[in-house]
């Protein structure tokens, strides 16, 4: 019997049960917190770590650890329940908007446009998307955007795999090479005790050198794919991936856009401008994002004179198609509840602390990145790490006689590079799913950019180390 790799689903699963096993064998531990003004939030105190009851995760733990990925079972407070109902609420929208024709129009039309050109989509769109990591910490809101680009890039001539490397790895570089992102760089900055502009100048060539070794990398492979399709990692789900992104063939010669797909495709763009002006500058989240896209849904359907019957059920099948990706969400955060519940968090954080008194500068900040590297698997929140290890970590540096704004950016590029392909990410696999992107081929995909990117954050931190 040939072996076939598990779904998304199963693998988050058998992590539920590992972090689960582990709460047995690790050592429970936590450190005392005092409530940050600055950060408004609880932060971990130096020196204070001590141990604590052990809270093993059992079997009945494992499977409400799906559950309390949602919201918490005891308390009722929102985890992920929110980012999945956007997610549903984003196929209900794209569902509606698909039912009107403009999306296929608007795509043959662009690609007359971009013949022999289109190469040249994958530098712009992953600068624009970097620029939205960089800034604002662009994460979950990404999620709207691949069924979007997924039809774009396939009418080119690529697959699903371009698109979703466009939008996951140009968000995440930015991310990575965050320069004034609150959600990593300020947060981390602050709960380090500096300025969160010191460094920037080294946060800024991290952003910029990996950008550029994104871009390459993709548009390499996207130029393979193109040439042969049957190089593409994905090329034996190519029918299925063309059925739900290209449901209808036509001529693209000869593709006209009616006056109301005019008006769709403008409100369709409209609305990712307003979102994208809500988030950064209004403090907006999922629910008055998913407010957005209701409205839009409403609005579109009223201007195209859908009716109330076909609407409802274009909406609720578009909502059906991303079922599996907002359950997949849940799952993820899932793995983050279990550790939590079993007090490892802090205990692999001091086991840090230890670990990191006193090394030479260049060791020191090496092993601040593996370190944050691990962290990060497990704590793929940018905020949350920040918050958990910089006023603990921040202060070691001292004593190495390395910069704090060094550590900042040795937490955020470690952090940034594990949330392009860790499974506890629940837009890694949200992507993954909406672009019916298998994890391991995924895996298989970005591994050697990985280490690219890894190279050039190292070898950045080791120059500035030494010249300090």
């Amino acid at each position: 019997m040939t072996f076939k790799f598990p779904t998304a689903y199963t693998i988050l699963f058998m992590l539920i049960v590992l972090v689960a096993a582990g709460t047995w064998v690790v050592p429970a531990g936590n450190y005392e917190r005092v409530q940050s003004e600055s950060l408004g939030k609880e932060v971990p105190v130096p020196g204070t770590y001590h141990s604590v009851d052990a809270n093993p995760q059992g079997v009945v733990d494992v499977f409400l650890a799906p559950i309390a990925g949602f919201y918490n079972p005891d308390s009722y407070e929102a985890a992920a329940i929110d980012v999945a109902l956007f997610v549903l609420i984003i196929g209900g929208f794209l569902g509606v908007v698909t039912q009107t024709g403009a999306i296929d129009a608007g795509i043959g039309r662009a690609m007359v446009k971009l013949k022999g050109h289109e190469k040249w989509m994958i530098p712009i769109l992953m600068a624009l998307f970097a620029l939205g990591g960089s800034t604002y910490g662009m994460a979950e809101e990404s999620l709207a955007f691949y069924a979007l680009l997924i039809p774009v890039m396939i009418a080119a001539g690529y697959d699903s795999v371009v698109a979703v490397a466009v939008i996951l790895l140009g968000a995440g570089i930015g991310c990575l090479g965050s320069t004034i992102n609150p959600f990593a760089t300020v947060i981390a900055a602050n709960a380090a005790d500096i300025p969160f502009t010191q460094g920037i100048g080294l946060r800024f060539f991290i952003l910029l050198s990996g950008w550029l070794a994104c871009v390459i990398y993709v548009m390499r492979y996207a130029a393979k794919v193109k040439k042969a399709p049957s190089l593409s990692i994905v090329a034996d789900h190519k029918a299925d991936i063309e059925a739900q992104f290209r449901k209808e063939s036509h001529d693209d010669s000869t593709t006209t856009l009616s006056i109301s797909q005019n008006i769709v495709l403008i409100i369709f763009a409209l609305t990712f401008v307003v979102m994208i002006w809500g988030v950064s500058s209004q403090g907006w989240w999922m629910a008055k994002m998913g407010a957005l896209f209701i409205a839009s849904s409403i609005l579109i359907g009223l201007i195209t004179r859908m009716g109330e019957k076909c609407f409802t059920e274009v909406f609720i099948n578009g909502a059906r198609d991303l079922l599996g990706v907002a359950i997949i969400i849940g799952i993820a955060r899932g793995i983050v509840v279990v550790m939590d519940a079993g007090h490892m968090t802090d205990t692999i954080l001091h086991l840090g602390e230890q670990t990191l008194s006193g090394l030479p500068a260049v060791v020191f900040i090496n092993t601040m990145y593996g370190i944050e590297l691990l962290m990060s698997f497990f704590v793929p929140s940018s905020s949350g790490l920040a918050v958990l290890s910089m006023p603990i970590m921040a202060p070691l540096a001292d004593f190495s006689g390395v910069g704090r704004e060094l550590v900042v950016t040795a937490f955020q590029s470690a952090n940034g590079l594990v949330n392009l392909f860790n499974p506890t990410f629940a837009v890694v696999m949200g992507a993954l799913a909406i672009g019916k992107v298998p994890y391991e081929r995924w895996l298989r995909f970005v591994w050697p950019l990985l280490l690219i990117l890894s190279a050039i954050i190292m070898g950045s931190l080791s120059v500035v180390a030494l010249s300090a």
